[in-house]
């Protein structure tokens, strides 16, 4: 009788441990499903426009067939690279700061203001960096889409820093310290070094939500339908470009904007893979 309703507990077990696995299964598809689809979307619609001259040529004029892409890439790059000269030093210190003195009123004054600005509208950023970069100086730029953006990426950043940092084992700062570092030595090389996989991963994820802003550079980069690199002057870059081709009444604009749209994602998931790679081989995280 014993043994019966023993094996009877177990089988119950097991049912309800498949059911919950199934669930998890289920669940991750479903997590991952949207994004699935959009890539799926997006390669159908726009892949038969990503060719050489895509990545090569100027836009064409309104109503003629062909053209590229090339100057919007190229401003995305520049814009992405100004924002991440600006956002990630700023973000990894101020992170740094937050995972140090977690205690401090000036601490948490910071990690409540970077929470607020986390979630500001993206349009309400380009409205104070038009009126802060753009209308004392009566031009759009570059170097004011770049500051934009990169003000978008510090509070990222720096809330991914300082729970990176934080998952740091203490005993790793006590035994710098006993090895006789300085406070400020055991931050930058053993506990910022220690937890840098996980920071960098946060900062691609900044790097990839900025990468897709549009709102603020129409505020500030403008955009621009010739070839420029001037950071002083409007650029052009992949969201704008991909906004005004899909408002715009061409067939083969609407074409090149999804085919931009799926640049765009490319361009995110290869430099995804790159750093994860990187990260992987330097802290050898890489399983046997």
């Amino acid at each position: 009788m014993l043994a019966t309703s023993t094996a009877r507990t177990l089988a119950r077990r097991r049912v309800k441990s498949f059911i919950m696995i199934a669930l998890t299964y289920v669940a991750a598809l479903i997590a991952t499903l949207p994004l699935l689809l959009i890539l799926w979307h997006l390669a159908a619609q726009g892949a038969s426009s990503v060719n050489w001259n895509f990545f090569t040529k100027m836009p064409a004029p309104a109503g003629e067939a062909g053209g590229g892409m090339a100057n919007a890439i190229v401003g995305t790059g520049m814009l992405v690279l100004i924002a991440s000269a600006i956002g990630l030093p700023i973000g990894v210190g101020a992170g740094l700061f937050l995972a140090e003195q977690r205690g401090a009123k000036l601490a948490t004054a910071i990690r409540f203001l970077s929470d607020v600005l986390n979630g500001l509208p993206s349009i309400v950023m380009g409205i104070f960096a038009w009126q802060l970069l753009v209308r004392p100086f009566k031009h759009f730029s570059a170097l004011a889409g770049g500051i934009a953006l990169g003000a978008m990426m510090i509070p990222l950043v720096t809330r991914t820093t300082e729970e990176m940092i934080r998952l740091v084992p203490v005993s790793m700062r006590e035994a710098a310290l006993a090895l006789g570092y300085t406070k400020w030595r055991t931050s930058l090389s053993v506990v910022l070094r220690t937890a840098l996989p996980g920071i960098v991963t946060g900062a691609l994820v900044a790097v990839a939500r900025i990468a897709g802003e549009t709102a603020p550079l129409i505020f500030t980069a403008l955009g621009n339908q010739f070839w420029s690199v001037s950071p002083t002057q409007p650029i052009a870059a992949l969201p704008m470009q991909i906004y005004t081709y899909a408002l715009a009444p061409y067939d083969d604009w609407h074409a090149q904007a999804w085919a931009g749209a799926l640049v765009l994602i490319g361009l995110v998931l290869i430099i995804s893979l790159i750093a994860r790679y990187v990260t992987r081989s330097r802290f050898g995280l890489g399983g046997d």
